[in-house]
């Protein structure tokens, strides 16, 4: 077993309030990744609509899944990731949400692509997700959130099936420290 340099596409996944959006800004900043944030195509269409607010999203984003299906956000990211990797500049996507964005990708660009999950418990995903500036959620809305995306999106599957994992239980630091030492020493056969 070798170890290998750090891949050039990694997918940080995981449920609602486990970090991994944190874990994507920190390989930005810390590592010289480009960010992709598959949510940021729900967000940007709903702005060139002229719509707000968390409904507008929901429905802009089941759109997009039945006009794109259901690795809508993968398709409409692929030349935004094809652009970085054709450059030679390594990419982390911000929230990969379904099997089928997974498959996409893997299509694409193949063993590029390194899928990390990032877990926490669920009380800790509670209290964090009650206490975040924009669009707190209650512990009832993260139950219908997370029973919502685990039947509906196939966010379960991608998750389990991850090339790496890391557990997010502690301070930013922790995390950052455990993302670094999973990336960097992740085994090749």
């Amino acid at each position: 077993m070798t170890l290998t340099q750090w891949p050039a596409i990694v997918a940080v996944l995981g449920l609602s309030g486990t970090g991994k959006s944190e874990a994507a800004r920190w390989l930005a900043e810390s590592r010289g990744y480009h960010r992709v944030y598959f949510g940021g195509i729900v967000v940007d269409e709903v702005h060139r609509r002229g719509l707000a607010g968390p409904e507008q999203e929901r429905l802009v984003r089941e759109e997009l899944r039945r006009d794109h299906g259901m690795g809508a956000m993968a398709v409409l990211s692929l030349a935004a990731i094809r652009e970085h990797v054709d450059r030679d500049e390594p990419v982390v996507i911000d929230g990969l949400y379904s099997a089928a964005e997974r498959e996409i990708l893997v299509e694409h660009f193949g063993d590029a692509l390194v899928t990390l999950a990032v877990h926490a418990p669920r009380w800790l995903r509670k209290q964090r997700l009650a206490q975040r500036a924009t669009r707190p959620l209650t512990s009832a809305e993260v139950d219908a959130r997370d029973e919502f995306e685990v039947r509906n999106l196939d966010k379960a599957v991608p998750i389990v099936e991850a090339d790496l994992h890391v557990v997010n239980d502690s301070d930013l630091d922790a995390l950052f420290a455990a993302v670094e030492t999973t990336l960097s020493s992740r085994p090749v056969a």
